[in-house]
Order: structure tokens, then sequence, then C-alpha cells
């Protein structure tokens, strides 16, 4: 199959079987994340600029160590040490970048359509890390690998709650556009300042109250609060949020057995998620992060080679 996008914005522009080639291209090339030389020639001579004008840790070290691990070049920037500091529109930071003949530019910025500005204006592929509150779109896959490697490839039927800050969650809103394509059910569980005001016409049941949305459910997925919400007024108090939101092993007593309990990271101990089931043996939190290089170098392979396959055919 030719690679049909030449950017990756969303999961909305990815079909079932576009998925399938994601899901089984990341399985091939976890293999090379065991071996001693965690390293294969396929990006060889390629060049991937990480340009991250938000802080991350885990999205930019997983792209950063996917793309060596394929032999490609990546350069990283940040917005502290770019000329966006100094006033240079976006526009013209990417134009620069562009000049330089990138294969690829992997993008987080802090504004809801970022990725898609700059995909409009570049020839080579623009992979989104992250843009405002829009979309995450490479979490959602890595969140589905994860689950995959658990549950098998038939996902259809099985119940997934997403708890915590929904609205304000790229995280949330990809998975739920992803998972909902795959006929997961997908809950949404948050007080009611934390969730979109169109949570229902994503095609989510909403929960305001804990114990229902976790009844019979087969993986939760908490969110990270963000804690500058309380300063917006959006929370009473941390302490209020803890006692009622907060994911506990006792609260997960009507979930399904086998429960899996997920998070995109980082972690606010105590507060989305009770210290001990964090690091508790139905966690799937580590395999998330492992499954991220995974899905990262699929995703970086298959829109880099998407037009030497293209030339080919």
């Amino acid at each position: 199959m030719n690679w049909p996008h030449k950017d990756l914005l969303d999961v909305s522009q990815l079909s079932r079987e576009d998925v399938d080639v994601v899901m089984r291209t990341a399985a091939s090339f976890r293999e090379i994340n065991a071996r001693p030389v965690k390293k294969v020639p396929t990006l060889k001579g390629k060049s991937v600029v990480l340009f991250f004008a938000e802080p991350s840790t885990r999205t930019k070290t997983s792209f950063d160590i996917a793309g060596k691990r394929l032999s490609a070049d990546t350069f990283g920037l940040a917005k502290s040490g770019s000329s966006l500091q100094k006033g240079e529109t976006l526009k013209d930071t990417v134009l620069t970048l562009q000049a330089m003949n990138p294969d690829a530019i992997v993008m987080r910025h802090s504004s809801s359509g970022a990725a898609d500005f700059v995909a409009r204006r570049v020839s080579c592929a623009v992979i989104n890390a992250g843009d405002g509150w829009h979309a995450h779109p490479t979490q959602a896959l890595l969140d589905l690998f994860t689950l995959r490697e658990v549950w098998g490839d038939d996902l259809v039927g099985k119940t997934v709650t997403i708890l915590g800050d929904v609205a304000h969650s790229r995280v949330a809103r990809s998975n739920i556009r992803l998972l909902t394509m795959l006929g997961v059910t997908v809950r949404l569980c948050a007080p009611r300042t934390l969730l979109p005001k169109d949570a229902r016409a994503l095609g989510a049941k909403v929960f305001h109250e804990l114990e229902p949305a976790l009844d019979s459910a087969d993986a939760v997925m908490c969110l990270r609060l963000q804690l500058e919400r309380q300063e917006a007024g959006l929370l009473p108090d941390l302490r209020e949020y803890a006692r009622r939101f907060c994911l506990t092993k006792a609260r997960l007593k009507n979930a399904a057995p086998d429960v899996k309990v997920l998070h995109p990271g980082p972690i606010n101990r105590g507060v989305e998620i009770a210290s001990d089931l964090a690091d508790a043996g139905n966690s799937l939190i580590l395999d998330q992060v492992a499954s991220g290089v995974a899905v990262r170098m699929a995703i970086l392979y298959l829109h880099i080679t998407r037009k030497e396959k293209g030339e080919t055919a």
C-alpha cells in the first residue's frame, strides 16, 4: 500500500485501513527496540526537524529516538531557542526550516490548527505532535497500539472510560475520534466545568460521577489535571477533585475484572490517579511509552518514504 497522506494532522483523516497499516508497521518496528543494537538504515540520509514550541519530555524524546533508530538525522528546535522569541512569525519560521529541505517536520504548538497552517505551506511531511486543544494523533495511535497488544485487533464491544480534564485535552479528542471509529464505546467522566460543551456530539457517553462511569469498563484512561485549572476557577479545590475523581483500586471494583489503566503522562500522583494504582500490574502506563517509539517509527517511515514509493509505482 502506498501511504496516501502527506501529513498527519489528526486521526480523523485516517481510514480503518490506514490505522491497520500504522499498527502493522509499528508491530514490525517494535522488534528493533528489543535488539542489542537498536538501529536500522531504513531512513538513512533523511532529515527530521523536531519543532516543539511547547515543552515536551515524552513526545519529543520518543520522536527523537524513533527517528534515530531508523537512522534519520533529527534536529531539535524549541521556542526558547528559535527566532519566534524575537518576534518572527510562525510562517517565516517554518518557511526558513523548509528552505533547509528536511524530509519531515514534527511539530507541537499551543495554537489549535498550527500544524495544519504549516502543512499548507511546506512540501515536506508535517506530523502533528499536539496543537492546542485540537489533536494529538500519535498519542491516540500509540494508545490504540497498547490496547491491541492486550486485547487483540478487534476492539468492537469494548468500553473505555476517559477520566479527567476532557475539555482542555487534545489527547482525549483524538482518542474519542479513533476509538469510536473502531467500535469502542467511549465514556467521558469529569466535573461539568472540565467537559466540552459538545461532549455528547463527539459520540461519547457523559458522566459526572465516577462510579457509574467505571461500571464494567474494560479500560480507564486518566488525563492529567492541569493545575492551572484551579487558578482559572474551573475547580473549587484540588483536594475536593481528588476526593471525587481520583482513580483508585477501590473505585475499580465494579469495572471489568481485568480492567486496564492508562495515562498519557505526566502524572499528578494522588490527584487524578492513586500512586499504587499507577504502579500496579494492570497499569499500562509504561507500555504506552514503549509503544510510542514503535508507533512514531511507523509514522515517520510511512510519511517520509511515501513519495519514493509513489514514484516507483
